[in-house]
């Protein structure tokens, strides 16, 4: 277990001082952000820490059709959201790159082993998660971080009108994969590092994620959502094999 990753979780109150201490701990300076939203994290991140050189910010700010998530706004909104982010980073202009679109329609343009560190706050499904871990993976260096938001220990985050947060397990069985330990943290937080080190789960929350099976939770399934979550899925697991397999 890595004692500098538990002493920034010791002093940390909140998982923007958690990343901000991450970084300054590891001296990362090309950073990127999935999920934008409103800025409020880039903002924090951009005025508490010089460390940072490059920030890269990836957000679609737009309605999707098929993402059935609470915070799938409509297209005015978005917008409003993107202004906002603007303007609130507009004091670091200089270190910021914004890729407005989604993880699939912008990943060409980040270079393969460039980025020291990662937050993943964008679509929680099945889909979104696989999407994001697989297509981000190879864009981080040897060594880098990836944070990620809504490690639920309930697949039900919301409630059943959604498509289950399947963030967690599913880093997990990613980090098993690609060989690298993960750590579960306090504010539903995981973090993975790109390492070669074996594949360790590490729980640093007194138990919360101690139960990795989903079968009760599906078991409390609705036939209606169950048919949803699956029909919306089933693609991507082609996508899981081929991707991990290599």
């Amino acid at each position: 277990m890595n004692e500098a990753i538990i002493k920034i979780i010791v002093r940390s109150k909140d998982r923007f001082m958690f990343c901000k201490e991450l970084i300054e701990e590891f001296d990362l300076k090309k950073v990127a952000e999935l999920g934008v939203y409103r800025g409020d994290f880039a903002k924090y991140l951009l005025e508490n820490t010089s460390k940072i050189d490059r920030y890269i910010m990836i957000d679609p700010w737009r309605n999707l059709s098929d993402w059935n998530k609470p915070a799938n706004e409509n297209n005015n909104i978005f917008e409003e959201f993107y202004q906002e982010t603007l303007q609130k980073t507009n004091f670091a202009k200089d270190k910021r790159e914004i890729l407005r679109g989604k993880t699939t329609e912008v990943i060409d343009k980040i270079e393969d082993e460039s980025l020291d560190f990662l937050y993943i706050d964008g679509d929680h499904t099945l889909k979104g998660i696989t999407i994001d871990l697989i297509n981000l993976w190879p864009k981080m260096k040897n060594n880098g971080f990836i944070v990620g938001d809504d490690f639920s220990s309930t697949i039900w985050q919301h409630n059943q009108n959604y498509e289950p947060t399947m963030v967690f397990p599913f880093a997990v069985y990613f980090a098993e994969a690609v060989n690298a330990k993960i750590y579960g943290l306090p504010h539903s937080q995981f973090l993975l590092q790109k390492s070669q080190s074996g594949f360790e789960f590490i729980d640093t929350t007194n138990g919360e994620y101690s139960n990795l099976e989903l079968r009760s939770q599906f078991s409390n399934t609705t036939k209606s959502s169950f048919k949803t979550t699956i029909k919306n899925n089933i693609p991507f697991a082609s996508k899981i094999y081929s991707a991990l397999k290599k």
